[in-house]
C-alpha cells in the first residue's frame, strides 16, 4: 500500500475521535474567528503571517478565545513546524529537548521551529528565563499562550523579547460564525442536517460567555444527550454527502437547558478575570452606580465568588469611598457580612446585594482614607517624634517630677467641652491638616465643626498672645 494513502487513511480515522473544538480548528486566517482588532486586513499582525516574518510573542485572553489556533495559524502561514509543550506539564528539561530538536532541524533542513507554550505564566522566573538565550539566538520564535496578565505573571527580560497580543471574548457574531461553521463544514455534524429552535441556539450562544470551545463541547454534549435518549440512531452521523436527503435533527430548547443546569459564567478564582469584576464592582459602587454595582456583585458571586469575600471587600469599601459621609455605611457593610456569617445563601448574599446597593447610592467622601495614606507617610517621613509632656500619663512621683501630665487640660472641664488653644501633635509638626472633610453627607456637619473649633483655637491664641504682650 501507497504510504501516503495508509498514512491518510489512519489521519482521517483519527480525526473521527476528536473532539468537535479539535475538528472544527480553523486553517486559513479567513476561517478565524473574531480579534479582527489584531487580524484584520492591513494589520501588522496579519501581515507578519501572511509575509512570513516571524518574531516571538504572547497571546494574552481568556479561555477558548483561539490562541492555540492563532500560534498554529502563524506556523502554517510560514511552513514552520510547530511544537507544543505545556507548562502544567514541562520543565527545563523538556524546553531544553525541545530547544536542541529545534537547532538540529535549523541546521539540517533549514527549518525554522515555532515553540508555542501554552499556560505559560505556570512556569517560574528560571524557567522562564531557559528560553531567553534561545530566542535571541534565533534558535525558535517563542510564541507563549497565558489567560492571566503578562504584566504580572512573566518576567520582565522575556515579555522584552516578545510582543504581547490581546485576545478578547468572541462576541456574539463571532460565536454565531463558528456555529455556523461547525454545522454546514464539520462531516459529522452536516451529515445530522441540524436546526435549532431559536431560543435554544440565542441560549447556547449565550452560555458560551465568549468562548468558542464551550460552544462546540456544549453542543457536542447535546448530540451525547440525544444519542443516549435514542434521538439520533446508530450510524445517523455517518452519512456523508447524503445529508442533504436526511431528515432535520431538531435541538430543542428543552435539551440544551439539561446540558446546562449548572452556571456557565467565565470566572477564574483569584485569576485576571476575578480581579477585573472585583474592581469594577468596586468602581461601580464609588461613581454611585447601584446598577452596575448589583451587576458586578451577582456576576461574581453567579461565577462562584467566595459570598465572605464579597462582603469583606463591600467593608472596605464603605470606608474607603463613604467614610464619614454616611457613617451608616460601614455598619450595614457589616450586618451584611455577619448574615453571611451566620445564615449563609441565599440570605447572606442578598444582604451583601442590599450592603452594595446601599452604599452606591450614598454620599461619598475618601476624606478618612486619604488622611490615612497621608498621616501612614508622614510617620515614615518624620520618625519617632515625642509624646508632648502634657499628653503623658504620670503614674509615679519621679514622671511628675519630669512634668509628665504638667498643664494638662482636661477637655470635659473646659467650655462646650473643648480646650480651646491646647495643642495635641508633636511640635515638629504642630499646624498640620490631614482629614479634610467634604462638602457631602454628613461631613458637611463634621466640616462646619472643625471649622467652629479652629475658630476657638484661634481666638485663644490671639488671648495668650495678647497676655504675653500686656506682661
Amino acid at each position: 500500500m501507497n504510504n501516503s494513502l495508509f498514512d491518510d487513511a489512519v489521519s482521517q480515522a483519527a480525526e473521527q475521535f476528536l473532539p468537535l473544538a479539535a475538528r472544527l480548528r480553523p486553517k486559513t486566517l479567513s476561517d478565524y474567528a473574531g480579534q479582527q482588532h489584531i487580524l484584520a486586513e492591513n494589520t501588522a499582525l496579519r501581515q507578519s503571517i501572511e509575509q512570513g516574518q516571524l518574531h516571538s510573542m504572547v497571546l494574552w485572553g481568556p479561555p477558548g478565545v483561539g490562541k492555540t489556533t492563532l500560534a498554529k495559524l502563524v506556523a502554517e502561514y510560514t511552513s514552520s513546524v510547530f511544537v507544543e509543550i505545556s507548562a502544567v506539564l514541562s520543565g527545563v528539561k523538556d524546553i531544553r529537548e525541545a530547544v536542541e530538536k529545534a537547532q538540529l532541524r535549523q541546521v539540517q533542513y533549514r527549518q525554522q521551529t515555532i515553540l508555542f507554550v501554552d499556560e505559560v505564566h505556570r512556569f517560574n522566573k528560571s524557567q522562564q528565563d531557559a528560553f531567553l538565550p534561545h530566542i535571541e539566538n534565533g534558535d525558535i520564535i517563542f510564541i507563549g499562550a497565558t489567560t492571566e496578565n503578562p504584566s504580572f505573571e512573566l518576567n520582565t527580560a522575556l515579555l522584552s523579547r516578545a510582543r504581547v497580543y490581546t485576545l478578547t471574548t468572541l462576541d456574539k457574531s463571532a460565536l454565531v460564525a463558528v456555529l455556523q461553521r461547525a454545522i454546514q463544514h464539520d462531516k459529522k455534524l452536516k451529515a445530522l442536517n441540524i436546526v435549532f429552535e431559536p431560543e435554544a441556539e440565542t441560549l447556547l450562544i449565550e452560555s458560551s460567555d465568549g468562548d468558542a470551545r464551550r460552544l462546540l463541547n456544549t453542543l457536542e454534549q447535546c448530540l451525547d444527550l440525544m444519542r443516549l435518549n435514542g434521538v439520533i440512531q446508530s450510524g445517523q452521523s455517518a452519512q456523508g454527502d447524503s445529508a442533504n436527503n436526511a431528515s432535520e435533527l431538531f435541538i430543542s430548547l428543552d435539551i440544551l437547558r439539561e446540558i446546562l443546569k449548572e452556571s456557565f459564567r467565565r470566572f477564574d478564582n483569584k485569576g485576571e478575570v476575578f480581579y477585573d469584576q472585583i474592581s469594577a464592582m468596586h468602581k461601580s459602587i464609588r461613581g454611585s452606580n447601584p446598577d452596575a454595582a448589583l451587576y458586578w456583585c451577582c456576576r461574581m458571586i453567579d461565577g462562584g465568588c467566595d459570598p465572605l469575600y464579597l462582603a469583606r471587600r463591600v467593608v472596605r469599601t464603605a470606608s474607603e469611598d463613604i467614610g464619614n459621609a454616611d457613617p451608616r455605611a460601614l455598619q450595614i457593610a457589616l450586618d451584611a457580612w455577619q448574615v453571611q456569617e451566620r445564615l449563609g445563601s441565599p440570605e447572606g448574599e442578598l444582604a451583601i446585594a442590599q450592603a452594595v446597593c446601599y452604599l452606591a447610592s450614598a454620599p461619598k467622601s475618601n476624606a478618612v482614607y486619604k488622611a490615612f495614606n497621608e498621616t501612614m507617610a508622614l510617620i515614615k517621613a518624620t520618625g519617632s517624634l515625642e509624646v508632648p509632656l502634657h499628653l503623658r500619663n504620670a503614674p509615679t512621683k519621679l514622671m511628675k517630677q519630669l512634668d509628665y501630665g504638667k498643664a494638662y487640660r482636661y477637655a470635659h472641664n473646659e467650655p462646650n467641652a473643648y480646650a480651646a488653644g491646647e495643642v495635641y501633635l508633636p511640635e515638629d509638626i504642630q499646624g498640620i491638616e490631614l482629614y479634610k472633610p467634604v462638602q457631602r453627607g454628613l461631613e458637611i456637619k463634621i466640616s462646619d465643626k472643625l471649622s467652629q473649633l479652629k475658630q476657638l483655637d484661634q481666638q485663644a491664641l490671639q488671648a495668650d498672645n495678647k497676655n504675653l504682650s500686656d506682661n
